[in-house]
């Protein structure tokens, strides 16, 4: 199984994401995923722009999904930044993995739309729990 289908059946549960935002993973490998939202009338706010917790949503989980491939991986921080409007009517998550510790990993995670221009940015860290040695200890 590459590593796309791979993260498509782990990430599968997620409902969230997947059924009540429609978020898609396009391709995934160590370090990296994008995903893509087609954008409708669910995702949009009071302006009819593209509501920025949508966004958040997308690109927490290319994070999420990319983090994941190698170790089970949660969140330590996150920050986006908001560039400019979009309505679509596809946005793309693209994270990329910056730096890996022994348990700590960065990411940058650029959301774009259908014409490449880049809407905002999310900057996120996980932590990965330190697995454990044949006898036990950490």
């Amino acid at each position: 199984m590459d590593d796309t289908q791979y993260v498509r059946d782990r990430f599968s549960k997620d409902r969230y994401a997947l059924e009540l935002t429609g978020v898609k993973i396009e391709k995934a490998e160590p370090g990296y995923c994008l995903c893509s939202m087609e954008i409708d009338e669910r995702h949009l706010n009071n302006n009819d722009d593209v509501m920025g917790g949508a966004l958040f949503t997308l690109a927490d989980y290319a994070f999420g999904c990319a983090a994941n491939l190698d170790q089970p991986t949660v969140t330590l921080t996150s920050t986006i930044s908001f560039m400019c409007a979009t309505r679509g009517p596809v946005v793309f998550a693209e994270a990329k993995r910056q730096k890996t510790g022994r348990n700590v990993s960065f990411y940058s995670i650029d959301i774009t739309d259908s014409s490449g221009k880049l809407i905002a940015n999310m900057q996120a860290s996980g932590f990965s729990p330190q697995k454990p040695d044949a006898k036990g200890g950490a």
